[in-house]
Order: structure tokens, then sequence, then C-alpha cells
């Protein structure tokens, strides 16, 4: 968990993905569209990872999106946030964009 918590954050956005996960491209895609640049952690061979990001409540453990040190949420709840607008002031605040 704890080197889960360091990559977190050490960018502003971070999301820790699977490179055959539909909803993890997506995920990445909505981020760049909005302007940032976030670290992304490919998972796919470090199952040690995967399970400190379950640990750490992240379920389903991928997408798992970290914005300023703190975990947001996966699919689900970064479409929420996109939609009633605090996505982009979440990123804004950590100085993931800037508007």
């Amino acid at each position: 968990m704890d080197r889960v918590k360091d990559l977190a954050s050490k960018k502003a956005a971070v999301i820790f993905t699977k490179s055959s996960c539909c909803r993890c491209h997506s995920i990445k895609a909505l981020f760049y569209d909005l302007g940032a640049s976030p670290s992304i952690h490919e998972v796919d061979h470090d199952p040690d990872m995967e399970r400190a990001l379950r640990r750490l409540g992240c379920n389903p453990s991928v997408p798992a999106v970290f914005v300023g040190g703190k975990y947001i949420g996966s699919a689900k709840d970064i479409i929420s946030l996109h939609l009633d607008g605090s996505l982009k002031k979440k990123l804004i605040d950590a100085r993931a964009i800037w508007f």
C-alpha cells in the first residue's frame, strides 16, 4: 500500500490501469481531453499492486484515479464527477490543469 500511496502523491493526477481495460482507456482519454497529463501506472503484471489498490478501497481495482494524492474513484465515479463539473475543479485545485 505504501508504494501505491507514494506513486499517487508524486504527480497531480495518477491513474492505475490495465492495458486491456476499456474503462481505463476511456478515463485516460477523458483526462487528456481535459488537458491533464496524468501519470499512468499499468498493473497488468503486478498482482501486488492490484491487491494494494483493493486494500485501499479501490473497487474495482482499475481504473483507480488519484488527484492531489487522494483517491477520487473508479470509472463510474470519475464520469459522475465530470458530468457535474467537479472533476475539472479537482484537477484545477490539484494543479493538474490550468484555466
